[in-house]
């Protein structure tokens, strides 16, 4: 494997693409307008190996702040590059580029106010009429950043699609690219060339399907253009870190990225660890240099359906084995719907896990483990209800190429003899490219974990990759300058309360700038409206505003009571 050769970006004095390795990057969460808490921030991320760091800019004042930012930062000898976050508001774009060394800007809301999903019916003449007036508003940041040798990333989001977007290609992955597109062509068109791209969203699958589609415009267009890649609200926690890693890792693995971001709900140098361990995954070669032009060999182009697996299916579909249980630990995995194969326990309601070797000397096998691919044509032969399936070499690669030739029940293995604080990111990317592409129909863990450990694990890691939903999912923001209230204290809160509603998704969102959009991909949605207020959500639809924050969990909980979505806790 190798990288997607790009072009060489300078962002600052840091090379983005081309032979540069993949960068990692974060976002502070302080106020902008606080210089001496954000410029702390800054210092704390380069020192935990930060090589780009991005801040929020809402207007004037915060624009005006970045120059004493970046005026201390110099002064301070830190030297990594400072990046402005653009929304809604282009004359502090047209500003902060004098002080900053790239722009961050949001396509669905640069020329456009926020989405409120109305439907309207554009013809190719009015349509044609609004991308006049996006130039209009657009180029002159485009030329000024020309002129003055700044970069720009061009950063589309699925939570803020532009009605006029989704009215024309609807709220798919199809409408990120085209949103992208509809920027980069009035970039090249004043033949500005210093671009990024960046395609997030909080469902991985989505992000996933929209980073692809847009390598696959790229390549028709001949454009190659470097990618920032990032789920974006991922969450925090395991959750957080399962889905930033199953939908980064995936892209990394198949040569795909050259920056990264891991967006938590947490402080903004935690993310750095999971970055690192992620692009350790890979190869020096595919860190560095692009030596070779990158096989599509095993990229599935799949197309998003929308479709969300319920809890009423659960039975019929994937399954979770755990392996290198004792035998006191089979009861409870019984009761916590675990299925129980194993290669080391003798219990009557353990099915063993042949080997071929042990196979071929007695009778047929329930059960079969199979390691390379001399053994799956007697494997086929043998008929087995169940194959393990744990490669010796690279478990992405064979097991794509594994999935290609037997299609029967197939259940993929991981085994590591490292605790699963330190496999968690691996086994995330590298099980998770390969569930989330629908291959598969299980996933056995054999890691150095208690049984509760792996069962949360496992689950997480199915749910993420949309192919079985246990628990609550969660979307919430990492925080930034533009966050009405104490995200990580309020969202650990209203996990507390609401983790055991299996099937439930609930948005915990900062501000309204991707709140709104995200909620669509929410059941219900806590969004931060004003300083000491709250909006809450139903779908796209905001049911309750202006909240006290005080009161506001209370109605959330009492919102999805409401609904009917609610049911007591479970006594411990």
């Amino acid at each position: 494997m190798s990288r997607r050769p790009t072009r060489e970006v300078w962002v600052g004095s840091v090379g983005v693409g081309g032979t540069h390795p993949i960068r990692i990057q974060s976002m502070t969460t302080s106020n902008t307008r606080d210089v001496a808490a954000t410029l702390e921030q800054i210092l704390r991320l380069e020192q935990e190996g930060c090589e780009m760091v991005r801040v929020t800019v809402q207007g004037m004042k915060e624009a005006e702040a970045c120059e004493q930012i970046k005026s201390l930062m110099i002064q301070k000898g830190c030297t990594i590059p400072l990046i402005a976050d653009i929304h809604f508001y282009p004359p502090a774009a047209l500003r902060v580029v004098e002080f900053v060394d790239k722009v961050r800007i949001n396509p669905g809301n640069f020329a456009d106010k926020r989405a409120l999903f109305i439907q309207k019916d554009y013809d190719d003449l009015s349509y044609q009429g609004e991308l006049q007036r996006i130039e209009e508003v657009f180029a002159p940041l485009v030329q000024k950043c020309k002129t003055l040798r700044k970069a720009l990333r061009i950063g589309t989001n699925h939570g803020s699609l532009s009605d006029r977007i989704m009215n024309r290609y609807g709220d798919t992955a199809h409408g990120m690219i085209e949103s992208a597109l509809e920027f980069a062509r009035i970039c090249r068109k004043y033949e500005f060339h210093d671009l990024i791209f960046s395609m997030k969203a909080s469902n991985p699958k989505v992000m996933i399907e929209a980073y692809r589609g847009l390598v696959t415009e790229m390549d028709r267009l001949g454009y190659d253009y470097p990618l920032h890649l990032g789920v974006t609200e991922a969450g925090e926690g395991e959750d957080g870190r399962v889905k930033s890693a199953l939908g980064i890792g995936t892209l990394l693995l198949e040569g795909i990225g050259d920056t990264i971001r891991v967006s938590l709900t947490e402080d903004p140098w935690a993310e750095m660890d999971p970055c690192k361990k992620l692009i350790s995954l890979l190869p020096k070669s595919a860190q560095g240099s692009p030596s070779l032009q990158p096989s599509k060999k095993g990229f599935l182009f799949l197309k998003y359906e929308g479709e969300e697996i319920t809890p009423s299916t659960l039975t019929e579909i994937d399954g979770l084995w755990i392996e290198r249980l004792s035998a006191k630990e089979v009861d409870a995995c019984i009761q916590s719907g675990v299925s129980l194969f194993s290669t080391s326990i003798s219990h009557p309601q353990v099915t063993k896990i042949q080997t071929m070797e042990e196979t071929l000397s007695g009778e047929d096998p329930k059960a079969l483990l199979v390691t390379s691919y001399e053994e799956l044509q007697k494997a086929k032969d043998l008929k087995p209800q169940w194959v393990f399936f744990a490669p010796k070499g690279s478990l992405v690669q064979e097991g794509r190429l594994f999935t290609d030739v037997f299609h029967d029940k197939v259940i993929l293995c991981y085994e590591s003899h490292l605790s699963l604080e330190e496999e968690v990111i691996k086994a995330s990317a590298e099980c998770g490219s390969l569930l989330i592409d629908g291959l598969f129909d299980g996933l056995c863990l054999a890691i150095d974990a208690s049984l509760e450990e792996k069962c949360h694990f496992g689950f997480s890691l199915l749910q993420a990759a949309r192919r079985r939903v246990v628990k609550t999912e969660f979307i919430s923001c990492p925080g930034c300058g533009r966050t009405l209230f104490d995200l990580q204290t309020v969202t650990k809160r209203i996990k507390a309360r609401t983790s055991h509603l299996p099937g439930v998704r609930i948005a915990i969102m900062g501000c309204i700038v991707n709140g709104p959009g995200e909620m669509a991909d929410a059941d219900f949605g806590y969004v931060g409206s004003r300083p000491g207020l709250v909006d809450l959500y139903m779908g796209k639809e905001c049911v309750e505003k202006n909240i006290l924050f005080a009161e506001a969990e209370e109605r959330l909980i009492a919102l999805i009571q409401r609904a009917g979505k609610w049911k007591e806790a479970p006594v411990s």
